[in-house]
């Protein structure tokens, strides 16, 4: 019995140290277990944290040749990025802002302006009444101021050509040479001039009143095109109108001379009126009215550009219409000597019948 009691005792021993040791390896597998997990978890953000960290720039001499070989390192990767984001931020910002300046886009207005009335022209679409009434406005409306001009300019030019060729015996050279003078430069430009300040200035006004008062907006509404009913009938009254102005001026011009050099200075009036018939030639005459339309279109067209494209008012249409006056002025005088280049080239004989 005491036997069986210490038997039972030891088993029971046993399988209590049994047991234990196997809830000790249990426990022991769970500490491994939970270092294991705990290494795991520093080593994925010891992994993160290294790949947040950056690298910098290394150099080293390449064996092979002696010379530095550099690496470009992960951070200034990552700056150059963010310096190219913020440059292409700060260029679209500028362009966004930049307008370009206003003379400018007057200017391309300008030719687009003319683009329109001549593909208008080509097409038929001309507003004839206002065309006429433009024409009268341009035309005989100008001729007094015109022709007034001219006749003094031709008397100024008179006292120099006959003071200077008189001392070297070319009476009758002084006949041609006015003429020429006055057929190939002194008309248009002098046409030109006074047409660019009586009518350019008036077509740059009104314009731009009608554009700062939105009525061609209200041309618009209404159905017609304010390069129909406004532009072309100007621009197409001054390129008319100027080649007949210009010959007038010139008549007028080499009259008031001759008249001059016979009672001022005892030239009799049918040697320069003979002289200047032997130096004209039918080119001189048609060359003077061809570059009087080219400046007609190009007073009308740059007054009615800058016209349409007046800002700011009643101050605004005013340096409308001073810019557009001296825009004229400049650019008659480029195409005066574009068109002289053209036309006259080489060694001149008109004089040569009347020496």
């Amino acid at each position: 019995m005491i036997t069986f009691y210490l038997m039972s005792l030891t088993n029971c021993r046993g399988s209590y140290a049994s047991l234990s040791c196997s809830e000790k390896t249990r426990s022991l597998h769970f500490r491994h277990l939970a270092r294991k997990v705990d290494f795991v978890e520093g080593a994925k953000a010891y992994n993160l944290s290294c790949s947040v960290q950056r690298r910098k720039l290394s150099a080293a001499l390449n064996t092979g040749d002696g010379h530095p070989s550099f690496s470009i390192s992960e951070e200034e990767e990552e700056e150059s990025e963010v310096s190219v984001s913020q440059l292409n931020h700060e260029t679209s910002t500028f362009l966004s802002k930049w307008s370009p300046p206003r003379y400018l886009w007057r200017g391309l207005s300008a030719f687009i302006l003319a683009g329109q009335v001549i593909m208008k022209v080509m097409k038929g679409k001309i507003h004839w009444k206002n065309t006429l009434q433009q024409l009268k406005r341009v035309g005989p409306k100008s001729v007094g101021v015109c022709l007034l001009t001219s006749a003094f300019v031709g008397m100024a030019f008179t006292i120099q050509f006959v003071r200077e060729f008189t001392r070297l015996g070319l009476n009758r050279s002084i006949g041609g040479v006015l003429a020429l003078a006055f057929s190939r430069e002194l008309s248009p430009v002098i046409t030109s001039i006074v047409v660019a300040g009586r009518i350019g200035s008036a077509f740059a006004a009104e314009l731009g009143t009608m554009q700062v008062s939105e009525q061609t907006d209200t041309l618009r509404v209404l159905g017609t095109d304010p390069v129909d009913y406004l532009v072309t009938p100007r621009v197409l009254a001054s390129c008319i109108a100027l080649p007949f102005l210009t010959l007038m001026c010139f008549l007028v011009g080499m009259a008031s001379s001759a008249l001059l050099a016979d009672g001022v200075y005892g030239i009799n009036i049918n040697i320069i009126l003979d002289s200047a018939q032997r130096a004209l030639r039918s080119w001189d005459i048609i060359s003077a009215m061809l570059k009087s339309g080219v400046f007609g279109l190009i007073i009308s067209v740059v007054s009615c550009a800058w016209g349409v494209t007046t800002l700011g008012g009643a101050k605004g249409v005013g340096e409308s219409t001073t810019s557009a006056v001296v825009i004229s002025l400049v650019g008659i005088f480029i195409a005066d000597f574009v068109l002289s280049y053209c036309f006259f080239q080489g060694a001149g004989d008109s004089l040569k019948s009347c020496v």
